[in-house]
């Protein structure tokens, strides 16, 4: 058992509660690999911006469990090097089982979420209660799941939006003991949130998704107000990081994102985590696509990931800044 205190990691609760009372969102970036590691902690520090290290089960197994652990501390030893010592949460997401949240908290992650939300709703409450029960003992935060969020990440994969309830989330909350709730107000997973058909052209000609349901998360916070809510499925989609990767071989197609004009609304509320992790994925694609494309002699890794971790570290510092409000929080 690696207690994540060890490592020099924190939980969630006292990171969400002041952001609830300064009006941000704290960012809850994924990772798989060291140059995206870098980047986040770079771009952090030099916002001054606590932040959450998102592993998904599937980058778990790619960066292997014992690995990670270590990552994570190097990532707050890392931090102190470069000057500042941010706060920061090591974050299981999408936690599909009890096991795989207990094997989590033993390698020294300080927050899981359990995602119950593929089930009936009495079973969701039953397994999220019961990894609360675990985590609490290590005091390791737990965030649950109400609504389920269309697209695909990862081992997630869903069809359709099921709006989150307002009407079942203060039993929810009540029943389990989650530190933290994600709710389902229109966002989605993955680079291809919405189809063109879905969205408006604005008076620039850029397609515009639908809004998000604003109401939801009113009515939401009136039922258990000042909890904690996160937002999944929240990348912007950048056009112009689309537009490179398509330029030099790429095939994305109708990849359109979360507008970042709502998304800083949305952090102005209880939304004190929002999650992003395909605009990282089309960032670092691009700049990779980029070298390999206009220097094909090149085979170092060093001389693409350098790139790639530059336009991440880059497009963070942005998010902390303009989008979630977090830059000097920490």
């Amino acid at each position: 058992m690696t207690s994540y205190k060890d490592l020099g990691l924190v939980n969630s609760r006292e990171l969400f509660k002041k952001a609830m009372a300064g009006k941000y969102a704290i960012p809850a970036f994924n990772f798989n690999n060291m140059e995206q590691l870098q980047a986040i902690i770079q771009a952090c520090v030099e916002k001054r911006s606590p932040v959450i290290l998102q592993v998904s089960s599937g980058a778990r197994k790619y960066a292997n469990q014992t690995l990670l652990r270590y990552m994570a501390q190097g990532a707050v030893e890392y931090a102190k090097e470069l000057g500042y010592n941010i706060p920061i949460v090591l974050h299981l997401d999408h936690g599909d089982t009890f096991e795989l949240c207990q094997s989590c908290i033993e390698y020294g992650f300080s927050s899981v979420m359990i995602d119950g939300s593929k089930y009936p709703y009495a079973e969701n409450v039953e397994l999220t209660r019961k990894v609360v029960e675990y985590a609490h003992k290590y005091d390791v935060t737990v965030e649950g799941e109400l609504g389920v969020l269309a697209g695909i990440e990862d081992d997630v994969v869903a069809a359709a939006h099921v709006y989150t309830q307002p009407s079942e989330v203060e039993d929810f909350v009540s029943k389990t003991g989650v530190d933290s709730l994600a709710i389902s107000i229109g966002t989605s997973h993955g680079a291809n949130k919405f189809k063109p058909e879905q969205c408006t052209r604005n008076a620039d000609g850029i397609l515009v998704p639908p809004p998000l349901r604003f109401d939801i998360l009113k009515e939401i916070e009136k039922r258990i107000p000042g909890f904690p809510i996160v937002l999944h499925g929240s990348s912007s989609v950048p056009q112009d990081q689309v537009a490179i990767i398509n330029k030099y071989g790429g095939a994305l197609k109708d990849a359109i994102g979360i507008p970042e004009e709502q998304l800083r609304e949305a952090a102005t509320s209880a939304v004190c985590k929002i999650n992003i992790d395909s605009d990282g994925r089309l960032a670092m694609t691009a700049a990779v696509r980029e070298v390999l494309a206009t220097k094909p002699a090149e085979f170092d890794p060093r001389k693409y990931l350098g790139p790639a971790r530059e336009s991440l570290k880059k497009l963070y510092m942005h998010k902390v800044e303009n989008v979630l409000g977090s830059a000097f929080k920490a």
